[in-house]
């Protein structure tokens, strides 16, 4: 039965879930029903943080990062969801991983960005920028591969982290390790 909120404390910071475009952080948000989430891109615009432009949602980091530290800026969010999550001032981050030639062909097939926009996002994963910058900001981070799993599946696994919270753990996905995602690289095709 969930807690009963404290009328004079604020509730409880809400959990980033974040990592590179095409990962599943969206699917994954949407299965964790009934967890409240936002996207990243609707809190700023509803914090005047942000404006819509032709290409989606322009976001004023340092504007979103000043009203999301208010204490009781996020409400009932309990998921914050979206590439930027990681950057907000919250202490706990699911930083979700995808093979680079998986997530190349998952982005390609959605038609998510151009080519050259989808090489970015497959460089950023293949080097781990996003839990790179987690694991620097000083977050407790937890880190999930998606590689081959189903979204239900994926989301059962950022439900128990959730539940469980404990110390960060992350470190097990090195895809520089793998010599088809170094040949990918070297071949420059998303």
């Amino acid at each position: 039965m969930p807690r009963r909120p404290d009328p004079g404390r604020a509730p409880p910071r809400p959990v980033a879930l974040t990592g590179t475009p095409g990962t599943g952080k969206s699917s994954v948000a949407a299965t964790l029903a009934p967890r409240r989430s936002a996207e990243v891109g609707e809190l700023a615009l509803g914090w005047g943080a942000a404006e819509r432009t032709a290409d989606g949602v322009e976001v004023d980091l340092s504007a979103l990062r000043r009203k999301a530290r208010a204490p009781h800026a996020f409400g009932s969010v309990e998921l914050v969801v979206g590439h930027l999550a990681h950057l907000l001032p919250l202490r706990d981050v699911v930083v979700l991983r995808c093979r680079p030639d998986l997530l190349a062909r998952r982005l390609a097939r959605a038609r998510r960005g151009t080519r050259e926009e989808r090489q970015e996002n497959v460089v950023a994963e293949a080097t781990d920028l996003i839990l790179l910058e987690a694991v620097r900001a000083g977050h407790r981070v937890w880190e999930v591969d998606t590689t081959h799993r189903s979204v239900a599946d994926v989301a059962r696994e950022v439900e128990r982290r959730i539940a469980r919270r404990g110390p960060s753990d992350y470190g097990r996905v090195a895809w520089l390790r793998d010599p088809r995602v170094t040949a990918q690289l070297l071949d420059g095709e998303p």
